[in-house]
């Protein structure tokens, strides 16, 4: 196979590094060649520390995809496909070497007749790319960040100017739902700054929160798993896969309940990604006390308020959705007063002080005697309905309204539904 292929490394210098060129050229059929190249890849270049690998194909049609093929080699960024059914193909693949040439690569070329141009025999710079210290897939670059999450333990980001993000974790997942959150800040924080001014937690108050986090819950063993039970699990984790879809809920954020029998309901967990939330993962809560083994949402002591105090009401959804939290963040008022559709199903949504939900429950589910929603300040939304459906379309109507009247910031104020024409909607549609 190596005789078929006729190569010639070109240099180029990137600070004290070298990019390196390798052209391969064949006009045979066949993976044997696609194979070898890959393999000196991995032993020759990733080896040696490759932080860039960038496929261009010359001509062809592209039917494998490369990147499967040497995913578990290490070797990073192939951005193409190769055609394994043409008659010629061309191909080039270009990566870093730090510092210099590494001597297995030298000596693999000199053995089959690679010409190797070494950096010390380029004397004019127009020959030179040009990069700064921290260019793209860099190792300064690389250097730069690791000394940001070194310098700053607490870090969990690291936000590059004119760049990208870095997120880190302790595992792929963990560290996947932090850039969930991180892109879920930024989306509430511009969407305050377009209503008016976000309003930020104090230490105080993350403080607060920190400690109101229940960790005794009194459990219950011998739990049964009726078919209705089974059914209501089904139903939670088909409603919290769609709002993940929707972008209701990310990650671990957003808990749904509903009613089983008499006060006794089903609710999320917290820490179970949303998309990969399964029937089993739901807990069951009977009589105040907690399914043996399980834990529930943290705010499972506010549903069991509500239910047991709202008989009308079969289902709870509190989440955390971009355009809605602009307005539990900024303090503006959520006037749903936008179209009739808006008002029939939310009516007039109040905002509660942040602290309320860790001091006072029943004050929450008073205020649910009137509304079917509210928002609680630098948290979250709180919908409830007679069923998971109801509740579901009401979470739907309260982000599309929140995200209506954001888009509509810029082109001037909101004309509400006046208060004879919101009379005549509840006359109308026996609004309550």
């Amino acid at each position: 196979m190596i005789e078929h292929i006729k190569s010639k490394l070109l240099p180029f210098r990137v600070n004290d590094n070298v990019l390196l060129i390798i052209q391969f050229q064949t006009t045979r059929k066949g993976t044997g060649k696609i194979g070898f190249i890959l393999q000196f890849v991995r032993k020759y270049v990733f080896d040696s520390i490759a932080v860039t690998i960038a496929l261009i194909l010359c001509n062809g049609q592209t039917d494998v995809d490369v990147q499967a093929a040497v995913r578990g080699g290490g070797v990073v960024g192939l951005r193409d496909r190769l055609p394994l059914d043409s008659v010629c193909f061309k191909y080039l693949l270009n990566f870093v070497i730090v510092s210099d040439i590494p001597e297995p690569t030298v000596k693999f070329c000199k053995e089959n007749h690679v010409e190797v141009v070494s950096t010390d025999t380029i004397k004019k710079p127009d020959k030179f790319l040009p990069a700064s210290e921290f260019l793209p897939g860099s190792q300064g670059l690389g250097q730069k960040i690791a000394a940001e999450f070194k310098n700053h333990p607490d870090y969990k980001a690291v936000i590059m100017e004119n760049h990208g993000v870095v997120l880190c974790g302790e595992d792929l997942m963990d560290a996947y739902q932090r850039f969930e959150t991180l892109e879920f800040c930024a989306r509430t924080v511009i969407n305050a700054k377009t209503l008016g001014e976000p309003t930020y937690l104090t230490d105080d108050q993350i403080e607060q929160h920190e400690k109101s986090l229940p960790t005794d819950y009194p459990h219950f063993m011998g739990v049964t798993y009726p078919s209705d039970e089974r059914a209501i699990r089904s139903l939670i984790v088909k409603m919290v896969r769609r709002a993940c879809d929707q972008g209701l809920m990310i990650s671990s954020y957003g808990t749904v309940s509903v009613r089983w029998r008499g006060n006794d309901f089903l609710i999320t967990p917290p820490g179970v990604p949303r998309w990969d939330i399964e029937p089993g993962n739901i807990v069951q809560v009977k009589n105040g006390m907690v399914e043996a083994g399980k834990i529930p949402s943290r705010s499972v002591a506010l549903h069991q308020e509500i239910y047991q105090s709202h008989p009308e009401i079969n289902s709870i959804i509190i989440t955390q959705p971009p355009h809605l939290m602009g307005f539990c963040t900024s303090g503006v008022k959520f006037n749903v007063r936008t179209i009739p559709e808006s008002w029939i199903f939310l009516k007039d949504t109040p905002i509660i002080p942040f602290g309320v939900q860790y001091e006072d429950n029943k004050k929450i589910s008073d205020t649910l005697k009137s509304v079917p929603a509210v928002l609680l300040a630098n948290d979250s939304v709180l919908i409830t309905g007679d069923g998971l459906l109801q509740t579901f379309d009401r979470l739907e109507v309260a982000e599309f309204s929140a995200k209506s009247l954001i888009m509509a910031a810029p082109i001037g104020e909101l004309k509400p539904i006046n208060d004879k024409e919101v009379e005549d909607l509840r006359v109308a549609f026996h609004v309550k």
